[in-house]
């Protein structure tokens, strides 16, 4: 294949050696007959199962698959970032490599694209399988970040899209450490469009995303975007001084115009062990905004790639 290719599809992948191959097939049955030329750009995100030797042996039959092997795991966003970057063609498509995400929706995320559209997303309208706990707390991360946020993420949204040449050249640009894509994509704005689809239980494998992994995404995507948790502090902080003012007028006055003893040790003591909770957990909350601010200034690299192949 000589010069850019008109299509680049970003795959990151982590322990997925049971749905490469599958994978593939049905990426070439949908892309083959476009009549366009294209690259598969595969992330290896530090797997330890034979990923990297199945994508090398793709490569092999078909060129047009192209891999790079991290040499450890970063993550997903790191992933996804990693793949754009290495990204040539005009349009570029993101896509997990589980087979929940169906490659058969890429025609029409094409024409989209052609039709004037700068970014257009996919929003799962069910995932079989998923449990009602994960559904609830996804919706309500989405209706809080888009409350506390100066972005508009859909609920059911996903890292399954197409960017445009300038979305992602803008995307290249941004060098923060703690990515939370969806919410950047939505801030940089462009015309942007949504198509639903029906996403499919997971092939193969089991899902990377574990309950401390969402809740570390969850924090991510909110401190990213949102000082609020920090005026919070500072809301909660005047309620409390509020309280704590009134009751001292209270003490005063049946200390000094009534024959009252005080009472209340109990009442006094628990008020002081929730105040110092809530200082605890506003310190953790200040934590993570400095500890955020210092891996940037390290400015180490976003992801160390071991082996290329393709490229």
């Amino acid at each position: 294949m000589f010069g850019k290719p008109e299509l680049s599809l970003v795959i990151p992948i982590h322990n997925e050696a049971g749905n490469l191959q599958a994978l593939y097939d049905r990426l070439s049955a949908v892309l083959k007959p476009l009549n366009l030329s294209y690259e598969i750009i595969m992330v290896d995100d530090g797997s330890t199962d034979s990923s990297f030797e199945i994508l090398s042996t793709l490569n092999q039959k078909d060129s047009r698959v192209k891999a790079l092997s991290f040499s450890r795991n970063f993550g997903h966003m790191i992933a996804l970032s990693a793949g754009l970057d290495s990204a040539l063609g005009g349009a570029v498509i993101t896509i997990d490599a589980d087979l929940q995400h169906p490659p058969e929706l890429i025609p029409e995320l094409l024409n989209r694209w052609r039709g004037g559209a700068k970014v257009i997303n996919t929003l799962r309208q069910e995932t079989r399988g998923a449990g009602v706990f994960k559904n609830t707390s996804a919706g309500l991360f989405y209706w809080l970040i888009n409350k506390i946020a100066r972005i508009n993420l859909p609920v059911s949204g996903a890292d399954y899209r197409l960017l445009d040449r300038k979305v992602v050249d803008v995307l290249k640009s941004f060098k923060e450490r703690s990515r939370f894509l969806r919410g950047l994509i939505s801030w940089v704005g462009f015309k942007q469009e949504f198509i639903p689809y029906q996403a499919a239980e997971r092939s193969a494998g089991k899902t990377k995303y574990s309950l401390a992994r969402m809740l570390a995404f969850a924090i991510d995507g909110i401190i990213s975007f949102s000082s609020f948790p920090l005026r919070l502090a500072t809301y909660l902080g005047l309620v409390a001084a509020s309280f704590s003012f009134l009751y001292i007028l209270y003490a005063v006055y049946i200390r000094f115009f009534t024959q009252q003893a005080i009472a209340g040790w109990a009442s006094v003591l628990v008020a002081v062990l929730f105040i110092g909770g809530i200082q605890l957990i506003f310190l953790g909350i200040i934590g993570e905004y400095i500890s955020r601010v210092f891996e940037e200034t390290k400015e180490r690299p976003l992801y160390i790639v071991r082996k290329k192949i393709g490229f």
